[in-house]
């Protein structure tokens, strides 16, 4: 799709309130006026595919138009996806308890398929086995649907709890993951999980970029749910830069415990990436992919993949004070 064709598809549905509010914060942060950064916006949307959110993460009113190519914006994002990824093959990962069944080597938990053939047998056995259970949407992103769940909530036995389940539309009920101490050492009620995304590319084949998404509080550590993102160095496994969530604040320590952000190490690290290359060669119909990898006492394990990445998480601004973006790490793996 060309850019004048995507830029009037996204014209025509854009929310116009959210747009207005988005102005609104802009300038206060910019000191700019309403006139100035709506044509900035226009000229973005035209010349880089960037929605008026693409704009306010990125900080694209303080770049200048060699900074400006360096973002991976929704539209160029959205090719990549389209170029890489065979839809016919999505359903692997977005149906959460197929993308357990495929990728069961790396899912070292109990889980639980749950519809209206679920056996309440199977389903007291998940029960008895477990203090708490988390169940999930089927389908579904940003931590949309997901209920925590304790002994209390099956008392009146595994028929009654698997009527509320459906109710609910939870569609996979699994074990609660249990966190290395020092990834609870930076929010303890989430799980705060490392996301990984691995490229095979025409060029290269590897990891493109890896961040680590902390809680702030709620059980969810997603940005969607008021938590917070930090890059990781793919080397090392160490945070280079502060927690950012998608409100603009920062943090150089967790708001919550005060553990420090900057410096912090990835347990497991080099056990983490070598699972999500391994398992990027599973379904090589899907080329771009984000791991959602918890790290536990004993080693990584996937949460979930993505076969629609966020772009708007890795491009963070406090993430990139120098102004150039993460879009010359993908030329590393593809012609972009």
């Amino acid at each position: 799709m060309g850019r004048l064709s995507y830029f009037a598809k996204r014209l025509v549905r854009i929310d116009t309130k959210r747009m207005r509010e988005t102005v609104a914060v802009l300038r206060q942060r910019s000191g700019k006026p309403t006139l100035l950064l709506l044509a900035d916006m226009l000229i973005c949307g035209v010349k880089y595919n960037a929605g008026y959110m693409d704009y306010k993460i990125a900080e694209m009113y303080r770049l200048n138009g060699e900074q400006r190519k360096t973002v991976i914006t929704r539209g160029i994002s959205n090719d990549i996806v389209r170029r890489m990824n065979d839809k016919a093959f999505w359903h692997y990962f977005d149906d959460k308890a197929q993308f357990n069944e495929t990728f069961s080597k790396w899912i070292y938990r109990d889980w639980l398929k749950i519809s209206r053939e679920t056996s309440v047998k199977d389903l007291e056995k998940l029960c008895l086995a477990h203090d708490a259970l988390i169940g999930k949407p089927l389908e579904g992103s940003s931590g949309q649907g997901i209920i925590k769940y304790s002994s209390a909530d099956w008392a009146e036995g595994a028929d009654a709890f698997l009527r509320r389940l459906l109710k609910e539309d939870i569609g996979i009920l699994e074990e609660v993951v249990v966190q290395h101490p020092d990834m609870a050492s930076l929010c303890p009620t989430s799980v705060n999980t490392c996301r990984i995304a691995t490229l095979l590319g025409d060029k290269a084949q590897g990891i493109v970029y890896a961040f680590v998404r902390i809680g702030n509080g709620k059980v969810m550590d997603n940005v969607d749910c008021g938590g917070m993102a930090a890059r990781i160095d793919l080397d090392s496994g160490m945070l280079l830069t502060v927690g950012a969530d998608k409100a603009g604040n920062t943090y150089e320590k967790h708001p919550m415990t005060g553990t420090s952000i900057i410096g912090f190490r990835i347990p497991y690290w080099e056990e983490a990436k070598q699972m999500c290359l391994e398992a990027a060669q599973k379904v090589p119909q899907l080329r771009f992919v984000a791991w959602d990898v918890a790290i536990t006492e004993n080693g990584p394990t996937f949460i979930e993949g993505n076969s629609f990445p966020s772009h708007a998480v890795p491009q963070f601004a406090a993430h990139y004070p120098d102004g150039i973006g993460i879009l010359p790490e993908f030329r590393k793996f593809i012609e972009v």
